[in-house]
């Protein structure tokens, strides 16, 4: 039987949850894009003795038994292996997470003024209820490239002396005709448009508020209007994560999805001491919008590398690299939803997550019918109970809602096509794909605690 996972820890034990969740909650304010995410990953990595792969490659160094390296991968996507005492031929033992969440981003040519106002034009990447993006405070990640192939970092919004930007909505008085609508076109996508500024250039006649805004940006950033052809600025809820809960049991904070499993992934391999097998940790962009792309789950990115790491193992073949890929284990490391008691109705009590009760097992994800899913096999559901059980690690397993009534995907299948086992394994959510997220912090330390036992036993 299920039990809530905070009955098992006495005082000092649950102080060592609170503490845990401290990194976590600056981690997920810190990092709110994928670029971010995978620059802190690098620090944290070098600082725990981790070698860049780039560099052992070009001083044709030769990996051992011990050895820990990563691959960075555009600065968007990082896979990290501590070399084990098996060969890797004999399999790794992989948790993957995707670092990248919904969000608007800036178009290309985005910056327009209308009646006096300057905006920003965005694309919705991801699926969002777009309604739950207006009228919040919300803040401009991201970076400019220039031609000369100059990087121009931004994050604007965070600092408590920063301004913030956001998204207006129509007054209550004036709705009526606004309130008929669908929930899911109240807001449409195409007015999605981020107000900037209002403060006109003087002696300016045409579009002085946009040259104002350009003004500013040419002398804080150095940059022209032309620069955001070739720029990638998110706009992401402005503010820190915080404790949430009259008891603080609990986290809200924006990204959640995925980056709680993604932090939790990453602290499990830091923690690791030595392997029997390979232990791997892949942190990967453009889940949200179906994996594709250089830096998506199904480019060649994490089987290269793997071919490039046996290579200076100096065990390396075809045969052996598709036998890694073949006998691996694979924990996705994805959140799920968590029961709502505000929303009793799409869920199903015997089959679903609740908050509190531990790291979720999605035997299979997908949509009406299964669809698109990965279903893990019964044996390796069975090991990993075993596994957990050893450990004392509390595990809970779920369906992503009623049947028929959604259901949504993760990049378990992709990695499944190598043959290997994988099966869906993170947190439950509240709020799940909402600007701002909720997650249990008892679930958090239990997750790392879970993915820990797997590096070790699996």
């Amino acid at each position: 039987m299920r039990e809530n996972a905070w009955k098992k820890y006495d005082e000092q034990s649950m102080k060592k949850v609170f503490e845990f969740s401290e990194g976590y909650k600056k981690f997920i304010s810190d990092c709110k894009t994928e670029r971010e995410c995978v620059d802190e990953a690098v620090r944290m990595a070098k600082s725990h003795g981790y070698k860049d792969l780039e560099e052992v490659i070009r001083n044709q160094e030769i990996l051992q038994p011990g050895d820990k390296v990563y691959a960075n991968n555009m600065g968007k996507t990082i896979v990290l292996f501590h070399i084990g005492k098996q060969p890797l031929e004999m399999g790794m033992n992989i948790l993957g997470a995707h670092i990248d969440s919904p969000r608007l981003d800036i178009k290309q040519n985005p910056l327009y003024e209308e009646c006096e106002l300057a905006l920003l034009d965005t694309h919705y990447y991801g699926g969002i209820k777009k309604y739950q993006w207006v009228t919040l405070p919300l803040a401009l990640h991201g970076v400019f490239v220039k031609k000369d192939g100059s990087i121009v970092n931004i994050n604007i919004g965070e600092d408590e002396n920063d301004p913030v930007v956001g998204i207006s909505d129509l007054l209550v008085h004036l709705s009526a005709d606004q309130m008929q609508k669908k929930a899911s076109v109240v807001i449409e996508g195409e007015d999605l448009n981020v107000t900037v500024g209002s403060i006109p250039v003087k002696g300016e006649e045409k579009e002085a508020v946009k040259k104002n805004i350009l003004a500013l940006l040419q002398e804080k950033y150095g940059v022209e209007e032309d620069d955001f052809i070739s720029a990638e600025i998110e706009v992401v809820p402005a503010g820190k994560a915080r404790d949430y809960g009259l008891d603080r049991s609990m986290i809200i904070g924006y990204g959640h999805d995925d980056r709680v499993c993604s932090y939790t992934s990453l602290m499990a391999l830091l923690e690791m001491e030595e392997c029997e097998k390979t232990s791997v940790c892949l942190l990967v962009d453009k889940e949200e919008i179906g994996s594709v792309g250089a830096t998506g789950m199904q480019s060649l990115f994490f089987e290269n590398t793997v071919a490039e790491v046996m290579d200076r193992y100096q065990d390396y073949s075809e045969l052996k690299l598709r036998r890694a890929l073949k006998n691996s284990k694979m924990l996705s490391s994805d959140v799920s939803a968590g029961f709502d008691p505000n929303y009793p109705s799409a869920f199903e009590k015997k089959n679903t997550a609740f908050l509190g009760y531990g790291i979720v097992f999605n035997k299979y994800t997908g949509s009406r019918g299964k669809g698109g899913c990965n279903d893990a096999n019964a044996e390796y559901m069975a090991e990993l109970r075993n596994i957990m059980e050893k450990e004392k690690v509390a595990y809970q397993t779920a369906e992503l809602g009623k049947v028929d009534q959604g259901g949504g995907g993760t990049i378990a299948y992709i990695l499944a096509q190598y043959d290997m086992q994988v099966i869906d394994c993170g947190v439950a959510l509240h709020n799940m794909h909402a600007p701002w997220e909720i997650a249990s912090k008892v679930d958090i330390y239990e997750a790392t605690r879970g993915y820990v036992a797997f590096l070790k036993h699996a």
